[in-house]
């Protein structure tokens, strides 16, 4: 099928996807809220609230699980970005509700057994079984939060960091286990014992599938090898792989995988790389630039290696296209996912492309080829990032009206570094382009 023919989505599958996620979760909250009434009061309400508030944090901490587990169905529609953002967001509610169950329910027995709340707080954890695994729990989960604040994420290597915070499927593990020892739902037996197991269980196998079972089987169909490394220019190299059955991976222009280069010097590094060329079925393509200690090795792979890619993922595809036009916006190697998109999106496309000079404008020649074979515009914006033109800068609104003046009538799609991005978001928002049209993904690794 020709991009022209392919039909337009009749449902925004973000929206969609978004729903029936909110949906599930309101649905799990008011199960946890009836079966908590329903299992009984204990008299004390600083303990039922304690009680009601950890029940909370399970099932947050069972969504934060979900949110990472990279399942394809929410990846595709909301895309990697925003399930990280979310799971940053829920990180904070679980965070607070765990800190209102341990604070309430001390106090709460502190009440009862007239003790102060020190001498409490330690006959429950050498008393009780289970307490301490919930005190471990906690102290991990602090630990992840902590390493995931910007100030401090920013000072470590990915490697160190993805290692810490594997210590959160611990907490979620020693979570579950205090739960069982000393949850009145699961005391009582019946539907809130068999809710909750369901509840961890979906949790830990969201993981297992999406981070373990899914790249695992993926690849041992697939078998992915390099068969040609080609410089691009002096900072750039395409990476070109084959395999078997690659017909049927279900991998679309737009998305990134996650590369390891099984080399004995890097098959422990996953980078993160968007296809350059769309799919054809034989072959696949990334193109990155010598930024970085991953990026600039690429140009040593040899012919015949062995690669193992975590993917496909993202959701800036043209499943999200709305109108029968498109501008492209590209900034530097961020071209890349939007040369593999000129192939496979529907319609009238015109493609802007930011570069320091013409020079720096990757895989330009056959993005020109390409633009011709489909009728397609492409405008090379070259100059230093601070270079304004006649009508201001060359991504600001006004550039960007003149020369696309039906802008508002088409999807926008914007990939590049993180200051140009949003100051092409910026720009978008002051024309008027309807939210819903515009789309941009950054991508990042996550745990």
């Amino acid at each position: 099928m020709r991009p022209a023919d392919r039909p337009l989505a009749s449902v925004r599958p973000r929206i969609l996807a978004t729903v029936v996620f909110l949906a599930v979760i309101a649905a799990n909250v008011a199960a946890t809220t009836v079966l908590f009434f329903a299992a009984g009061l204990s008299g004390n309400t600083l303990i039922d609230i304690g009680r009601l508030t950890g029940l909370y944090g399970g099932l947050v901490l069972t969504f934060q699980l979900i949110l990472v587990a990279r399942l394809p169905w929410l990846d595709r529609r909301i895309g990697m970005d925003r399930l990280t953002t979310w799971h940053r967001w829920t990180a904070i509610g679980l965070l607070w509700s765990l800190v209102a169950h341990f604070v309430f329910t001390v106090f709460g027995y502190a009440e009862l057994d007239d003790k102060g709340v020190v001498d409490e707080f330690v006959s429950m954890v050498t008393q009780l079984e289970g307490v301490l695994r919930a005190v471990v729990a906690f102290a991990l989960i602090v630990l992840v939060g902590g390493v995931s604040a910007r100030f401090v994420r920013r000072r470590m290597s990915y490697e160190t960091w993805h290692f810490i915070h594997l210590y959160a499927y611990a907490a979620v593990v020693l979570g579950f286990g205090h739960q069982v020892m000393l949850g009145k739902s699961f005391a009582s037996g019946g539907i809130a014992w068999v809710y909750w197991y369901l509840v961890w269980v979906a949790g830990l196998a969201s993981v297992i599938v999406g981070r373990l079972v899914l790249p695992l089987a993926r690849n041992l169909r697939h078998r992915l090898r390099i068969v040609a490394v080609v410089p691009e220019s002096a900072e750039t190299v395409s990476v070109y792989m084959t395999g078997r059955h690659l017909d049927r991976m279900p991998v679309k222009a737009g998305q990134f995988f996650l590369w390891r280069f099984l080399t004995k010097d890097r098959w422990w590094q996953a980078n993160p790389y968007s296809l350059s060329a769309a799919p054809d079925g034989r072959t696949l393509r990334l193109t990155a630039k010598a930024a970085g200690d991953g990026s600039s090795s690429l140009r040593s792979l040899k012919v015949g290696t062995w690669v193992f890619a975590e993917g496909p993922y993202g959701a800036f595809t043209a499943m999200h296209q709305r109108k029968t036009r498109a501008l492209l916006v590209a900034g530097g190697v961020g071209i890349t996912p939007l040369r593999a998109l000129l192939e496979e999106i529907a319609g009238h496309v015109i493609l802007v492309y930011r570069v320091r000079s013409e020079q720096d404008a990757v895989l330009l020649p056959e993005i020109k080829g390409l633009a011709r074979a489909r009728g397609a515009a492409v405008h090379v914006l070259a100059g230093p990032s601070d270079w304004s033109g006649p009508f201001g800068p060359l991504l600001g609104p006004d550039s960007l009206w003149r020369l696309v003046p039906d802008i508002r009538e088409r999807d926008v799609f914007v990939c590049g570094p993180p200051g140009m991005t949003s100051a092409t978001l910026r720009s978008l928002r002051e024309i008027g382009v309807p939210r819903q049209q515009v789309h941009a993904e950054r991508f990042s690794l996550t745990i």
